[in-house]
């Protein structure tokens, strides 16, 4: 069962790709998706937040993933672009929402709904746009995911190797 948020994500994606294909704004595809069924089900603020936000800031981030793209913005599917825009949103303008979920979050819809692999270029988009607006909490997220990792291996080399009894 999809949650609130990820359930607005969805109608986020779909309203952004009606904004890139119509041109409508903000609150014309907020009228179209509450039409939708499944809509009351979504987390209708975030919903409201992202789409805005998202068309609003739009020229901003697309300054921002532009040059992280592998090819000319123009030729990003418009699917891709949509998940990139509400992925760059979350990490600049969305503090509340940890880096790793939105990225996570992004990953998610590009696997359901994007081209093959297109949640590894995500991914790696994503990821850079966070390590330059966020750096302080994708470092943090680095040295919490080594201190485990860490451990283990000291455990593991305190540990004798068991001895095969023939």
């Amino acid at each position: 069962m999809r949650s609130p948020r990820r359930r607005a994500r969805e109608f986020a994606l779909q309203g952004l790709y009606q904004w890139q294909m119509t041109g409508a704004d903000a609150g014309e595809v907020l009228r179209n998706l509450a039409e939708l069924e499944g809509h009351g089900a979504a987390d209708g603020a975030f919903l409201e937040a992202e789409i805005a936000g998202v068309i609003g800031e739009a020229a901003g981030l697309r300054v921002l993933l532009e040059p992280l793209a592998d090819r000319k913005w123009a030729e990003v599917s418009p699917v891709e672009k949509a998940i990139l825009l509400m992925g760059a949103w979350e990490i600049v303008h969305a503090p509340q929402v940890p880096y790793r979920v939105a990225i996570n979050e992004a990953i998610e819809l590009a696997k359901r709904f994007g081209g093959i692999d297109g949640h590894k270029y995500v991914n790696g988009i994503l990821d850079r746009i966070a390590a330059a607006v966020r750096p302080e909490e994708v470092a943090a997220g680095r040295t919490a995911e080594r201190k485990p990792r860490k451990a283990e291996k000291e455990k593991a080399a305190r540990v004798p190797p068991h001895k095969v009894q023939a």
